[in-house]
């Protein structure tokens, strides 16, 4: 069998789109996971591909705190950039309520974190974890998005880091194929079907999207979250795109 990796891209409150495809795949796509070997992600697709590597049974507590989260930085005036708002300390919580006590020891060269160094703005892809906070640390630092999350970065290793998606927003790993995943209209392997007639491809930090009406809608999606309602209809989405490809690959069970 082929080397096979899962990629997650960074997408802020988009990652329930992530998730409902994680649900699939825990759902119809067993013979797929079986075969992975490791998951990599940016930003929110760092914490689905966290998730899914260390606490796979999470996945519907993982939504519920989405909603939450998501919920709480639509109350703010400037929604997570709201002076006195502390973003970070609602996700770290998340994250402490959902890793496992050993996810550092599970996530060992089976997850792979994008992060940016915030003076060279250079990417680093981190695989190992000394601790569960060095875990959580890391997955902090990639998912934050400078003036937005805060001001100060995460320090990690006596170094400080911004968030992944600024410099490799969608990882592919160097051995095997790397299943890409994302809640943008693109070249993915699972994303959202593009339905307009332009096909103007554009590179983000190394993810291929189309310029489109309905991707702007999702990049403002991503930081200032939608409605309940629509969140959960975007993660039907995912679990949706998700079937069809494990489909069409002959992965489906």
């Amino acid at each position: 069998m082929p080397v096979l990796n899962l990629s997650f891209a960074a997408c802020g409150f988009l990652g329930i789109y992530q998730l409902g495809v994680v649900g699939a795949f825990l759902k119809h796509g067993q013979k797929l996971l079986n075969c992975v070997e490791a998951c990599a992600g940016a930003s929110a697709g760092a914490l689905v591909a966290a998730v899914l590597v260390t606490a796979p049974d999470k996945v519907e507590h993982c939504k519920e705190f989405t909603y939450r989260f998501a919920n709480e930085v639509r109350r703010q005036s400037l929604g997570a950039a709201t002076p006195g708002y502390d973003f970070m300390s609602a996700l770290r919580e998340g994250i402490e309520e959902i890793l496992p006590l050993n996810a550092h020891e599970i996530a060992g060269d089976r997850l792979h974190i994008s992060i940016t160094h915030s003076k060279t703005r250079k990417n680093c892809m981190v695989s190992s974890f000394a601790t569960r906070e060095d875990l959580i640390k890391v997955l902090l630092a990639s998912s934050f998005v400078p003036l937005y999350a805060g001001i100060k970065a995460v320090e990690y290793n006596g170094q400080s880091w911004i968030d992944g998606g600024l410099t490799d927003s969608l990882p592919i790993l160097p051995v095997g194929r790397t299943i890409t995943v994302s809640p943008f209209s693109g070249t993915q392997d699972i994303c959202p079907p593009h339905t307009g007639v332009a096909n103007l491809n554009l590179k983000l930090a190394n993810m291929d999207i189309i310029f489109s009406r309905d991707n702007i809608v999702r990049l403002n999606q991503a930081l200032f979250p939608p409605a309940e309602s629509r969140m959960k209809m975007i993660g039907r989405d995912g679990y949706d795109d998700a079937v069809r490809f494990l489909k069409k690959e002959n992965w489906f069970h």
